[in-house]
Protein backbone atom coordinates (compact mmCIF):
# COMPACT_ATOMS: atom_id res chain seq x y z
CA UNK A 1 0.00 0.00 0.00
CA UNK A 2 1.64 3.46 -0.94
CA UNK A 3 1.69 6.55 1.38
CA UNK A 4 -1.29 7.86 -0.28
CA UNK A 5 -3.11 5.18 0.50
CA UNK A 6 -1.85 4.51 4.15
CA UNK A 7 -2.81 8.23 4.60
CA UNK A 8 -6.43 8.20 3.51
CA UNK A 9 -6.92 4.74 5.82
CA UNK A 10 -5.30 6.85 8.76
CA UNK A 11 -7.68 9.46 7.75
CA UNK A 12 -11.27 7.72 7.53
CA UNK A 13 -10.49 5.58 10.94
CA UNK A 14 -9.48 8.60 12.78
CA UNK A 15 -12.34 10.43 11.85
CA UNK A 16 -15.26 7.59 12.04
CA UNK A 17 -15.66 8.44 8.47
CA UNK A 18 -17.75 11.54 9.35
CA UNK A 19 -18.43 14.10 6.95
CA UNK A 20 -16.74 17.32 6.91
CA UNK A 21 -19.41 19.15 8.20
CA UNK A 22 -20.38 16.66 11.78
CA UNK A 23 -19.49 18.56 14.56
CA UNK A 24 -17.15 16.02 15.44
CA UNK A 25 -15.05 16.95 12.35
CA UNK A 26 -15.14 20.23 13.08
CA UNK A 27 -13.83 19.50 16.10
CA UNK A 28 -11.11 17.55 15.51
CA UNK A 29 -9.59 18.55 12.08
CA UNK A 30 -10.75 21.89 11.17
CA UNK A 31 -8.40 24.75 11.30
CA UNK A 32 -11.11 27.35 10.51
CA UNK A 33 -8.72 28.82 7.96
CA UNK A 34 -6.37 29.47 10.48
CA UNK A 35 -3.19 28.53 8.45
CA UNK A 36 -3.42 32.53 7.76
CA UNK A 37 -1.62 33.12 11.70
CA UNK A 38 0.35 29.24 12.13
CA UNK A 39 1.66 29.58 8.57
CA UNK A 40 1.62 32.48 7.02
CA UNK A 41 2.36 34.43 10.16
CA UNK A 42 4.08 32.51 12.70
CA UNK A 43 5.62 29.90 9.89
CA UNK A 44 5.42 27.08 12.49
CA UNK A 45 5.03 24.64 9.69
CA UNK A 46 9.36 25.67 8.88
CA UNK A 47 9.94 25.02 13.09
CA UNK A 48 8.01 21.34 12.69
CA UNK A 49 10.01 20.88 9.27
CA UNK A 50 13.59 21.59 10.33
CA UNK A 51 13.69 20.94 14.31
CA UNK A 52 10.56 19.36 15.66
CA UNK A 53 11.04 15.78 15.90
CA UNK A 54 8.10 13.74 17.56
CA UNK A 55 10.46 13.61 21.09
CA UNK A 56 10.21 17.46 21.18
CA UNK A 57 6.27 17.65 20.01
CA UNK A 58 5.47 14.99 23.05
CA UNK A 59 7.90 16.93 25.17
CA UNK A 60 4.96 20.21 24.50
CA UNK A 61 2.40 17.90 25.15
CA UNK A 62 0.91 17.65 21.36
CA UNK A 63 -0.37 14.14 21.62
CA UNK A 64 -0.19 10.95 19.07
CA UNK A 65 -3.66 9.87 18.09
CA UNK A 66 -3.06 5.90 17.81
CA UNK A 67 -5.78 4.83 15.89
CA UNK A 68 -4.05 6.81 12.84
CA UNK A 69 -1.34 5.32 12.19
CA UNK A 70 -0.36 2.13 10.38
CA UNK A 71 0.59 -1.32 11.59
CA UNK A 72 4.52 -0.65 13.14
CA UNK A 73 4.73 2.72 12.56
CA UNK A 74 6.53 4.05 15.68
CA UNK A 75 8.90 0.78 15.25
CA UNK A 76 10.02 2.14 12.39
CA UNK A 77 10.38 5.74 12.19
CA UNK A 78 12.59 7.60 14.31
CA UNK A 79 11.04 9.78 17.20
CA UNK A 80 14.07 11.89 16.34
CA UNK A 81 13.72 12.98 13.32
CA UNK A 82 11.04 16.00 12.30
CA UNK A 83 10.71 13.95 9.36
CA UNK A 84 8.64 11.22 11.53
CA UNK A 85 6.70 14.62 12.61
CA UNK A 86 5.63 15.48 9.29
CA UNK A 87 4.96 12.27 8.77
CA UNK A 88 2.62 11.54 11.67
CA UNK A 89 0.86 15.26 10.19
CA UNK A 90 0.28 13.47 6.45
CA UNK A 91 -1.47 10.99 8.04
CA UNK A 92 -3.79 13.03 10.56
CA UNK A 93 -2.16 11.83 13.54
CA UNK A 94 -0.80 14.48 15.84
CA UNK A 95 -4.13 15.72 17.60
CA UNK A 96 -5.37 19.20 16.82
CA UNK A 97 -2.65 19.91 14.38
CA UNK A 98 -3.92 19.75 10.36
CA UNK A 99 -1.07 20.33 7.89
CA UNK A 100 -0.29 19.81 4.30
CA UNK A 101 2.51 17.49 3.07
CA UNK A 102 3.79 17.47 -0.65
CA UNK A 103 6.24 15.27 -1.14
CA UNK A 104 8.55 15.53 2.18
CA UNK A 105 7.79 19.24 2.98
CA UNK A 106 5.39 20.79 5.30
CA UNK A 107 3.59 23.31 3.36
CA UNK A 108 1.14 24.66 5.84
CA UNK A 109 -0.21 24.08 8.95
CA UNK A 110 -3.13 25.18 11.41
CA UNK A 111 -4.62 24.24 14.75
CA UNK A 112 -8.36 22.83 16.05
CA UNK A 113 -10.19 22.63 18.92
CA UNK A 114 -8.66 19.60 19.77
CA UNK A 115 -5.17 20.69 20.87
CA UNK A 116 -6.25 21.86 23.81
CA UNK A 117 -9.28 19.85 24.31
CA UNK A 118 -8.74 16.83 23.53
CA UNK A 119 -5.59 14.55 25.06
CA UNK A 120 -4.87 10.55 24.32
CA UNK A 121 -5.43 7.35 26.82
CA UNK A 122 -1.17 6.83 26.74
CA UNK A 123 -2.17 3.03 26.25
CA UNK A 124 0.36 2.71 23.68
CA UNK A 125 2.89 5.14 24.91
CA UNK A 126 3.05 8.08 27.03
CA UNK A 127 1.30 10.62 24.38
CA UNK A 128 0.31 8.20 22.01
CA UNK A 129 -3.17 6.35 22.37
CA UNK A 130 -6.44 6.82 21.49
CA UNK A 131 -8.38 9.92 21.64
CA UNK A 132 -9.90 11.48 24.52
CA UNK A 133 -12.29 14.28 23.31
CA UNK A 134 -13.01 17.21 25.30
CA UNK A 135 -10.43 16.48 27.98
CA UNK A 136 -8.29 19.22 28.73
CA UNK A 137 -4.40 18.67 27.66
CA UNK A 138 -2.85 19.86 30.75
CA UNK A 139 0.45 18.62 29.32
CA UNK A 140 0.08 21.04 26.56
CA UNK A 141 2.66 23.92 26.28
CA UNK A 142 1.00 26.51 24.10
CA UNK A 143 3.29 29.70 25.30
CA UNK A 144 6.11 27.25 24.24
CA UNK A 145 4.87 26.41 20.69
CA UNK A 146 4.44 30.02 19.94
CA UNK A 147 7.43 30.34 21.35
CA UNK A 148 9.44 29.00 18.70
CA UNK A 149 7.92 30.86 16.07
CA UNK A 150 10.86 33.55 14.25
CA UNK A 151 8.43 35.76 13.98
CA UNK A 152 8.14 36.39 17.49
CA UNK A 153 10.46 38.64 19.49
CA UNK A 154 12.65 38.26 22.53
CA UNK A 155 10.00 39.77 24.69
CA UNK A 156 7.22 37.96 23.51
CA UNK A 157 8.88 34.83 23.64
CA UNK A 158 9.40 35.53 27.51
CA UNK A 159 6.02 36.31 28.19
CA UNK A 160 4.74 32.85 26.24
CA UNK A 161 7.27 31.10 27.92
CA UNK A 162 6.12 32.01 31.11
CA UNK A 163 2.73 30.27 30.68
CA UNK A 164 3.99 26.23 31.42
CA UNK A 165 1.92 23.28 30.37
CA UNK A 166 -2.05 23.78 30.78
CA UNK A 167 -1.73 27.01 30.60
CA UNK A 168 -3.05 29.86 27.78
CA UNK A 169 -4.10 33.21 28.31
CA UNK A 170 -6.79 33.79 26.00
CA UNK A 171 -6.80 37.70 25.94
CA UNK A 172 -2.95 38.48 25.79
CA UNK A 173 -3.01 39.18 22.22
CA UNK A 174 -6.19 41.82 23.16
CA UNK A 175 -5.10 43.82 26.37
CA UNK A 176 -1.14 42.76 26.68
CA UNK A 177 -1.73 41.33 30.41
CA UNK A 178 0.50 38.44 31.25
CA UNK A 179 -2.75 36.29 33.19
CA UNK A 180 -2.58 33.27 31.83
CA UNK A 181 -5.87 30.31 33.21
CA UNK A 182 -6.07 26.72 32.98
CA UNK A 183 -7.24 24.98 29.72
CA UNK A 184 -10.63 23.43 30.48
CA UNK A 185 -12.46 20.57 30.20
CA UNK A 186 -15.10 20.74 27.60
CA UNK A 187 -17.10 17.66 28.73
CA UNK A 188 -20.42 18.05 30.75
CA UNK A 189 -21.43 21.03 29.26
CA UNK A 190 -24.52 20.03 28.40
CA UNK A 191 -27.46 22.27 30.24
CA UNK A 192 -24.65 24.72 31.54
CA UNK A 193 -25.33 27.27 29.20
CA UNK A 194 -22.32 29.62 29.65
CA UNK A 195 -18.80 27.15 29.83
CA UNK A 196 -16.45 30.41 30.52
CA UNK A 197 -14.81 30.99 33.97
CA UNK A 198 -16.22 34.81 33.51
CA UNK A 199 -19.55 33.30 32.10
CA UNK A 200 -19.17 36.13 29.07
CA UNK A 201 -21.69 34.12 27.05
CA UNK A 202 -22.83 30.95 25.66
CA UNK A 203 -20.84 27.92 24.75
CA UNK A 204 -20.90 29.16 21.20
CA UNK A 205 -20.26 32.72 21.72
CA UNK A 206 -16.66 31.44 23.75
CA UNK A 207 -16.18 28.90 20.36
CA UNK A 208 -16.16 31.90 18.28
CA UNK A 209 -14.01 34.10 19.80
CA UNK A 210 -11.21 31.30 20.40
CA UNK A 211 -11.77 30.28 17.08
CA UNK A 212 -11.18 34.17 15.23
CA UNK A 213 -9.14 36.12 18.10
CA UNK A 214 -7.04 33.09 19.42
CA UNK A 215 -6.64 29.83 16.82
CA UNK A 216 -6.79 32.83 14.11
CA UNK A 217 -9.26 31.11 12.11
CA UNK A 218 -10.90 32.96 8.99
CA UNK A 219 -14.11 34.48 10.32
CA UNK A 220 -15.88 37.22 12.49
CA UNK A 221 -16.11 38.01 16.04
CA UNK A 222 -17.60 41.35 17.58
CA UNK A 223 -17.97 41.86 21.30
CA UNK A 224 -18.27 45.79 22.31
CA UNK A 225 -17.56 45.10 25.86
CA UNK A 226 -14.04 44.17 25.24
CA UNK A 227 -13.82 46.58 22.45
CA UNK A 228 -13.27 43.37 20.37
CA UNK A 229 -14.62 43.49 16.05
CA UNK A 230 -12.77 40.97 14.22
CA UNK A 231 -14.44 40.38 10.03
CA UNK A 232 -13.41 38.39 7.36
CA UNK A 233 -15.18 36.95 4.21
CA UNK A 234 -15.70 34.48 3.70
CA UNK A 235 -16.52 33.88 7.23
CA UNK A 236 -15.64 29.92 7.78
CA UNK A 237 -16.18 30.32 11.42
CA UNK A 238 -19.78 31.00 12.05
CA UNK A 239 -21.52 28.41 10.03
CA UNK A 240 -19.83 26.01 12.05
CA UNK A 241 -20.27 26.79 15.03
CA UNK A 242 -24.20 25.05 15.51
CA UNK A 243 -22.98 21.44 14.42
CA UNK A 244 -19.50 22.12 16.60
CA UNK A 245 -22.11 23.30 19.74
CA UNK A 246 -23.89 19.99 19.03
CA UNK A 247 -20.85 17.53 19.18
CA UNK A 248 -19.84 19.15 22.66
CA UNK A 249 -22.78 19.14 23.93
CA UNK A 250 -22.92 15.22 23.80
CA UNK A 251 -19.38 15.02 25.17
CA UNK A 252 -19.90 13.56 28.91
CA UNK A 253 -17.83 13.38 31.94
CA UNK A 254 -15.49 10.83 32.25
CA UNK A 255 -16.88 7.98 34.95
CA UNK A 256 -14.67 8.00 38.06
CA UNK A 257 -11.99 5.15 37.81
CA UNK A 258 -13.17 1.55 39.98
CA UNK A 259 -11.15 2.08 43.58
CA UNK A 260 -10.27 5.82 42.61
CA UNK A 261 -12.78 7.17 46.19
CA UNK A 262 -14.34 5.57 49.02
CA UNK A 263 -17.98 5.36 48.76
CA UNK A 264 -18.40 5.07 52.47
CA UNK A 265 -16.80 8.65 52.56
CA UNK A 266 -17.87 10.36 49.98
CA UNK A 267 -21.53 9.22 51.14
CA UNK A 268 -20.61 11.46 54.05
CA UNK A 269 -18.62 13.97 52.14
CA UNK A 270 -22.22 14.35 50.19
CA UNK A 271 -24.18 14.99 53.56
CA UNK A 272 -21.56 17.84 54.46
CA UNK A 273 -22.10 19.24 50.70
CA UNK A 274 -25.83 19.08 50.72
CA UNK A 275 -26.22 19.98 54.76
CA UNK A 276 -24.09 22.01 57.06
CA UNK A 277 -21.59 23.14 54.20
CA UNK A 278 -24.69 24.11 52.06
CA UNK A 279 -22.44 24.01 49.29
CA UNK A 280 -24.93 22.62 46.86
CA UNK A 281 -26.65 26.85 47.41
CA UNK A 282 -24.60 27.24 44.68
CA UNK A 283 -23.08 24.37 42.91
CA UNK A 284 -26.86 23.47 42.24
CA UNK A 285 -27.76 19.62 40.67
CA UNK A 286 -27.83 18.75 38.21
CA UNK A 287 -25.32 20.95 36.62
CA UNK A 288 -23.37 22.01 39.84
CA UNK A 289 -23.56 25.34 39.48
CA UNK A 290 -25.88 28.30 39.66
CA UNK A 291 -25.35 30.44 36.39
CA UNK A 292 -28.59 29.69 34.42
CA UNK A 293 -30.81 30.29 38.38
CA UNK A 294 -31.24 33.98 37.96
CA UNK A 295 -34.26 35.53 36.72
CA UNK A 296 -33.78 35.07 33.20
CA UNK A 297 -31.94 31.46 32.53
CA UNK A 298 -30.22 33.02 29.03
CA UNK A 299 -28.77 35.83 31.10
CA UNK A 300 -25.84 34.16 33.57
CA UNK A 301 -26.07 34.89 37.43
CA UNK A 302 -22.31 35.55 38.16
CA UNK A 303 -20.59 37.02 41.62
CA UNK A 304 -17.78 39.51 42.35
CA UNK A 305 -14.15 38.37 42.99
CA UNK A 306 -14.43 39.52 46.71
CA UNK A 307 -17.67 37.60 47.12
CA UNK A 308 -15.81 34.28 46.32
CA UNK A 309 -12.97 35.21 47.25
CA UNK A 310 -10.88 35.25 43.58
CA UNK A 311 -8.42 37.32 41.99
CA UNK A 312 -9.74 39.58 40.62
CA UNK A 313 -7.61 40.51 37.66
CA UNK A 314 -8.50 37.95 35.52
CA UNK A 315 -12.46 38.85 36.14
CA UNK A 316 -11.34 42.32 35.34
CA UNK A 317 -9.94 41.74 31.53
CA UNK A 318 -13.33 39.50 30.95
CA UNK A 319 -16.60 41.01 29.86
CA UNK A 320 -18.29 40.32 32.51
CA UNK A 321 -15.66 41.55 35.14
CA UNK A 322 -17.42 38.85 37.22
CA UNK A 323 -17.24 35.26 38.21
CA UNK A 324 -18.97 31.95 37.47
CA UNK A 325 -20.21 29.10 39.92
CA UNK A 326 -17.96 26.67 37.66
CA UNK A 327 -19.87 23.02 37.61
CA UNK A 328 -17.77 20.22 39.42
CA UNK A 329 -17.80 17.95 36.73
CA UNK A 330 -15.24 14.97 36.44
CA UNK A 331 -12.97 17.04 39.41
CA UNK A 332 -10.86 13.87 39.98
CA UNK A 333 -9.77 14.24 36.23
CA UNK A 334 -8.15 17.83 35.87
CA UNK A 335 -6.21 19.13 38.72
CA UNK A 336 -5.10 21.51 39.39
CA UNK A 337 -7.99 23.25 40.47
CA UNK A 338 -8.60 27.62 40.40
CA UNK A 339 -9.01 29.13 37.27
CA UNK A 340 -5.33 30.25 38.43
CA UNK A 341 -4.20 26.44 39.05
CA UNK A 342 -3.06 27.42 42.79
CA UNK A 343 -4.29 24.42 44.08
CA UNK A 344 -2.73 21.79 43.17
CA UNK A 345 -5.13 18.64 44.61
CA UNK A 346 -9.06 18.83 45.84
CA UNK A 347 -6.97 18.29 49.69
CA UNK A 348 -5.27 21.94 48.81
CA UNK A 349 -8.60 23.72 47.51
CA UNK A 350 -10.22 22.66 51.22
CA UNK A 351 -7.18 23.64 52.94
CA UNK A 352 -6.90 26.97 51.24
CA UNK A 353 -10.47 27.63 51.66
CA UNK A 354 -10.11 27.10 55.25
CA UNK A 355 -7.15 29.84 55.51
CA UNK A 356 -9.46 32.94 54.10
CA UNK A 357 -11.43 33.51 56.82
CA UNK A 358 -11.40 37.04 56.06
CA UNK A 359 -12.76 36.49 52.66
CA UNK A 360 -15.49 33.84 53.55
CA UNK A 361 -17.24 33.82 57.00
CA UNK A 362 -17.13 30.44 58.58
CA UNK A 363 -20.65 30.57 58.34
CA UNK A 364 -20.81 31.29 54.86
CA UNK A 365 -19.97 27.81 53.29
CA UNK A 366 -21.99 28.71 50.53
CA UNK A 367 -19.49 31.42 49.11
CA UNK A 368 -16.23 29.30 50.07
CA UNK A 369 -18.09 26.52 47.73
CA UNK A 370 -18.27 29.17 45.03
CA UNK A 371 -13.99 29.07 44.88
CA UNK A 372 -13.68 25.67 42.98
CA UNK A 373 -12.82 27.17 39.43
CA UNK A 374 -12.17 24.30 37.24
Amino acid sequence: MGALSLALAALESSTEAQPADTGQFIFRFDTFGDEQLWTDVLRIHEVIQSSMSPATALAVGLKVDSMALPPDFLATHSLADPATTVELIRLNAVVGLVGTVRGHTLKSVGITCAICHSTVDDSVAPGVGKRLDGWPNRDLNPGAIIALSPAVNDEQKAVYNSWGPGFYDARFNIDGINDPALIPPAFGLQGVGFETYTGDGPISYWNNYVAVTQMGGHGSFCDPRINVCVTQEPDLVTPKLPALLEYQLGLLTPPAPAGSFDPAAARRGEAIFKGKAGCDGCHIPPTFTDVRSGPDPDTPLLHAPDEVGMDPQYALRSATKLYRTTPLRALWQHPPYFHDGSAATLADVVKGLCRKPHQMPVASSTAASRQIEM
